[in-house]
């Protein structure tokens, strides 16, 4: 895997000279760079090292501008590499944007490097010493305490092979494990070449790219694809992570792309407004950062405003870390364990920077409830993303577990937990696997593979049997829930295949029952208050006592000063039960009453051919004429007879 090392240090301090010295290559390409003398713009180069016969390889370079109004230059550049090289001028020894180009390095994670006391052909062996000296103690407490001085000289050629081979030593050994499978290109450059259109370039933060490559450039969402490639100077068919590359693409012209976009695969990143993040204030910093302070927020290449909110402070002091929700002016992309630098608003100078641990947007508020669990979830998440861990699978798994139990009920997508755990595909899918097997996530949705939490499969389980809880009480005559209303109530902005799963789940387990499309608890049974089967009981004595001459229903209920619809529950309760048969509205018969007079019809059909309305008046022992033609109507939408002129006949004879 490409190793790439980038440069630090004062402005004039010779970090270009040196890299062209090392290089054969003039980093300064902007006119108005060369004619200021100081660099600008991001500078790149390559290094063919000693001992390439050995398996050494080349080594790239990022040259950074050193003058105070390009530090954000310089974040953009140092976001990719490796390790770095200080460049201290001897003459002139530590001065401001030394110490904090050191300060962004340490932010942004960088652990390895070594210093380059350049212009050493300028001072006498007296005040090279005294140089020396006091460059080892600015670099005391700080991740180059201890690391190498080599003094060189540009101009003479002084002391830059023991420096080359040391850059060799480092290349070896300092080979990145870089994620393989999520392709980012955060974009620090853009312009046109002639017969070839747009190109965009940057240093490959992880994955890779091969020539006819769909890509988008995030946040925008703006869709390409990729025309050629070069690295390293040459044109490659595929460009590997690690490595400074340029992408010729399609259909784009320059206004189309920003800098500090970020090209990647199609469906993989995914813009927000906040992140959460892991800070820590400097100890320069000369005032605590308050909440809701604005400042200047760096992460990869790219510049935004922003405002802090520490969820369980008011302020960070100067030396503190803390948990800091970023609220960005417009969309940003990233992913978890990315470093980000902090600049104040004004004056412009580094404060705080740290790691990203929720890039997604995380709903998180002190009136929550569950705010004290979610934020002890947050202070569990590691700074360092599994992709480079090498080996703890109970990390793993565990931080999963907790993203996933953030998600909540949302639940997330394997290319969503793909981002917030910058696991490498096979590794994530084996820590969903091991969860699986243990009962703790569970996959609701097999198209799109969305996880959710075992904690939150619960609750939702829990709440879906309240609401058919509740639903029994206010509806106790009802047999049980229509599914649409169930989802339509408690499954209300859940995802329809979370709703089906957890209601799957409740009928598998016997807490709940469906009767076709109707869902219950399993202990419910219709059941009336005291009045209602008082009223169950006067209303099945009035038929009882009408028999085969049945009352009419409002003849029933006006002696007890009601209207139907009062009583429609129970008229539909003794219906279900088969005690009352509805014939039209407003008539109803007993239902024995009714099984006979099926059964005569049917018989005498045995004897003839035919029914009339007479005939059936004969039958039924004499009824009326109000109800001779309901019946007849009845039976034939009953589908016992079947009408043929004035007369009906038997179906299916």
């Amino acid at each position: 895997m490409p190793v790439v090392m980038g440069t630090a240090g004062h402005i004039d301090h010779g970090k270009t000279s040196l890299v062209r010295a090392l290089t054969g290559i003039d980093c300064d390409r902007l006119e108005e760079e060369k004619r200021r003398g100081i660099t600008i713009e991001l500078g790149f180069a390559f290094c063919d090292l000693p001992g390439a016969g050995a398996g050494v390889g080349r080594l790239g370079i990022v040259d950074v501008p050193g003058h105070e109004r390009f530090v954000k230059n310089m974040v953009a550049g140092a976001s990719g590499i490796d390790f770095v090289m200080l460049v201290i001028a001897a003459d002139e020894g530590v001065m401001p944007q030394t110490r904090e180009h050191l300060e962004i390095c340490s932010l942004l994670g960088i652990r390895h490097g070594l210093v380059a006391l350049t212009k050493v052909d300028m001072v006498d062996p007296e005040w090279l010493d005294l140089a020396q000296e006091d460059v080892a103690g600015f670099l005391a407490g700080t991740f180059l305490e201890g690391a190498p001085i080599f003094p060189v000289s540009s101009t003479t050629g002084q002391g830059l092979d023991a420096l080359r081979e040391h850059l060799a030593m480092l290349e070896r050994e300092l080979r990145p494990v870089r994620r393989s499978d999520l392709f980012r290109l955060p974009v620090d450059r853009v312009f046109t070449m002639k017969g070839h259109g747009t190109v965009v370039t940057g240093t490959m933060v992880s994955g890779s790219v091969k020539v006819g490559d769909e890509v988008v450039l995030y946040p925008g969402g703006t869709q390409t694809k990729v025309r050629s490639l070069q690295s390293h100077g040459g044109p490659v068919d595929v460009a590997p992570a690690g490595r400074r590359t340029a992408v010729n693409v399609q259909g784009l012209d320059v206004e189309d792309v920003q800098r500090g976009d970020v090209l990647a695969h199609p469906g993989t990143l995914f813009p927000s407004l906040r992140w959460m993040t892991r800070l820590t204030c400097l100890s320069s910093a000369p005032t605590p950062l308050k909440n809701r302070t604005e400042v200047h927020f760096h992460h990869g290449a790219r510049e935004v405003l922003a405002r802090l909110y520490f969820p369980d402070r008011d302020k960070l002091a100067p030396g503190e870390t803390a948990l800091c929700e970023v609220r960005f002016t417009e969309p940003m992309v990233g992913v978890a364990g990315d470093r980000c630098v902090v600049r104040s608003f004004s004056p412009l100078r580094t404060v705080a920077g740290g790691a990203v641990l929720h890039p997604l947007g995380l709903d998180l508020r002190r009136k929550d409830p569950e705010f004290a669990d979610k934020l002890a979830l947050l202070e569990g998440l590691p700074d360092v993303p599994g992709a480079h861990d090498t080996g703890d699978a109970a990390t793993q798994e565990a931080a999963t577990q907790s993203l996933l139990r953030l998600a909540g009920s949302a639940g997330a997508r394997l290319s969503q937990l793909s981002v917030l755990t910058n696991l490498e595909s096979k590794r994530l899918d084996k820590a969903l696997q091991a969860l699986g097997a243990k009962g703790q996530v569970f996959c609701f949705d097999r198209d799109e593979r969305a996880y959710v939490d075992a904690e939150t499969v619960r609750r939702l389980g829990a709440g879906c049997l309240a609401r058919a809880a509740e639903y029994h009480a206010r509806e106790p005559l009802k047999p049980g829930m229509a599914r649409g209303a169930l989802s339509a109530g408690w499954g209300r902005g859940l995802h329809p295949k979370l709703v089906h799963f957890i209601v799957e789940r409740l009928l598998k387990a016997g807490e709940l029952v469906a009767e076709g499309d109707v869902l219950r608890l399993p202990g419910h049974k219709v059941s009336l208050a005291s009045d209602q089967e008082g009223l169950r009981a006067k209303i099945r004595a009035a038929y009882a006592e009408g028999g085969s001459s049945p009352p009419n229903v409002k003849d029933v209920l006006d002696p007890l000063g009601l209207e139907f619809k009062e009583a429609a529950a129970v008229f539909k309760l003794l219906q279900d039960a088969g005690e009352l048969v509805k014939v039209k509205d407003g008539l109803y018969f007993p239902g024995p009453v009714m099984a006979d007079l099926k059964a005569r019809v049917t018989a005498w059909f045995d004897t003839h051919d035919d029914l009339d309305p007479a005939g059936f008046k004969e039958l039924s022992g004499g009824l009326s004429r109000k109800y001779v033609i309901p019946l007849l109507e009845y039976f034939d939408k009953e589908r016992v007879t079947i009408r043929v002129g004035d007369k009906r006949q038997l179906r299916g004879r």
